[in-house]
């Protein structure tokens, strides 16, 4: 059964501008399995070179592009062309849809292999997404920690460990006020997917 925090009153994990919420099993053990070895042997992973503080510097993380035909999307200096929904990402798609309400155009996936690859402090912030974006994350795989804190005054500062099968929703003003990260530890050995669904405009 999913333990969802969206109803209680407590449920928003930031305590201002903006809203993150969490769903633990989002898909349950068996489904996410079966979800994580599937995606890991057939996306099309690549390791990336992106801009960071003016140098072009290989993504510490394998990603993938899945999306809707003919709408290219970029950050961080790259620009990349989707790849065709897998049968798999449809299915996982219409799930997080029916949820949500959102009809999401893309997924940016990322494959972490170890507690070594990482995801530095980051806004999801780019103008194709509109002015107040939901960035839905799926994990499959590994728990790792996620962390958020306030982008102006970089106080307020959340753990959220994500574990197999969870989501994790961002809406509203998040991305405004709040960014992310996903740093290394030692204490991971195993990989882990993150499957970020998007609306493009």
């Amino acid at each position: 059964m999913q333990k969802s925090i969206f109803t209680p009153d407590n449920s928003n994990l930031i305590p201002f501008q903006g809203e993150t919420k969490l769903v633990q099993d989002f898909f349950s053990k068996k489904p996410a399995d079966y979800y994580f070895q599937k995606l890991q042997k057939s996306l099309d992973w690549k390791q990336e070179p992106i801009r960071m503080f003016g140098k072009m510097v290989m993504q510490p993380r394998l990603t993938a592009l899945y999306g809707d035909a003919g709408r290219p999307y970029g950050y961080s200096g790259i620009s990349m062309n989707p790849s065709v929904w897998t049968t798999e990402l449809l299915e996982i798609k219409e799930k997080l849809q029916v949820f949500s309400g959102i009809v999401f155009t893309h997924v940016l996936c990322n494959y972490y292999r170890d507690g070594q690859d990482s995801m530095g402090w980051h806004r999801d912030n780019e103008a194709v997404l509109g002015k107040n974006p939901s960035i839905a994350s799926i994990t499959f795989g590994s728990t790792r920690l996620f962390q958020i804190r306030h982008y102006e005054t970089k106080n307020h500062k959340i753990d959220i460990p994500l574990t197999h099968g969870s989501l994790l929703m961002m809406s509203g003003e998040s991305q405004h006020h709040w960014e992310h990260q996903l740093p290394k530890t030692k204490k991971v050995l195993e990989p882990r997917i993150n499957l970020t669904f998007r609306k493009l405009l």
